[in-house]
């Protein structure tokens, strides 16, 4: 059953694997720009003009790379609505949260504990327990609000990635997630560091419903351990550059 979307049934191609590959290949490139290339002069010199912008290769790959972490909550409320098993969902969001962290830092900051900034997993964990909350204290409204704003306190004092905005984004998904156009509206203005994360909802509104390619728990595993395994490769490559 196709979700509701502002775009006509016949145009709507992107599977839900569709999505998680062009979110990785978004992430892939953001990060390989930031820790690798962005080294490199050629990358970062400017191609032209656009108004008052510098555009240069690594604009453009950032621009590619503010895709991923939209696409990134939408699956992530997907996947809360239609999973089996939420306990396992939450758990497994979790644990690759620990195990990539000491990575992430290795990555950004070629140290294995880097208090000031928190990967990705961190902001969808966090997110999956508010949505849990919304949907487990529905009929305890003070309760349900006390524990949607401290997660978010939680958010912020963790210094996950994106921090406060990226929970935001998840439960703004899953609260009108019937509505598209108000969900792409205010998706598109939350802008996750940038207005160009808004452009993740032109896919997002090409999603069909299905499941697509990407099935059993070998396939989720990898799309799960492609976030800590691309990170250390990245920073195997920082060491021996020398950046």
């Amino acid at each position: 059953m196709q979700p509701p979307s502002l775009v006509p049934d016949r145009y709507r191609v992107l599977s839900g694997s569709a999505l998680k590959v062009l979110a990785v290949i978004s992430m892939l490139v953001d990060h390989t720009a930031k820790r690798i290339l962005a080294h490199y002069p050629w990358f970062v010199e400017p191609l032209y003009r656009l108004g008052s912008t510098d555009v240069s290769w690594y604009v453009l790959a950032e621009s590619f790379g503010r895709l991923a972490f939209p696409i990134f909550c939408f699956l992530l409320v997907e996947g809360f609505v239609y999973t089996r098993d939420r306990r396992r969902y939450g758990i497994n969001l979790l644990i690759f949260a620990l195990v990539s962290e000491p990575i992430f830092d290795l990555s950004r900051k070629l140290t294995l504990v880097d208090p000031t900034y928190q990967n990705v997993f961190f902001t969808l964990f966090v997110s999956y327990v508010g949505l849990c909350a919304l949907e487990g204290l529905r009929n305890r409204p003070a309760l349900r609000a006390c524990a949607v704003i401290g997660l978010a306190l939680v958010s912020m004092g963790m210094l996950c990635d994106y921090g406060a905005r990226g929970y935001a984004m998840v439960l703004m998904l899953y609260a009108l997630r019937d509505r598209p156009l108000e969900k792409t509206a205010l998706g598109s203005c939350i802008t996750l560091s940038t207005w160009r994360a808004g452009l993740a909802f032109i896919p997002i509104n090409l999603y069909n419903g299905r499941r697509g390619f990407i099935k059993g728990p070998v396939l989720k595993y990898v799309f799960y351990a492609f976030y800590p395994l691309h990170l250390f490769v990245l920073w195997r490559l920082r060491v021996y550059l020398g950046f």
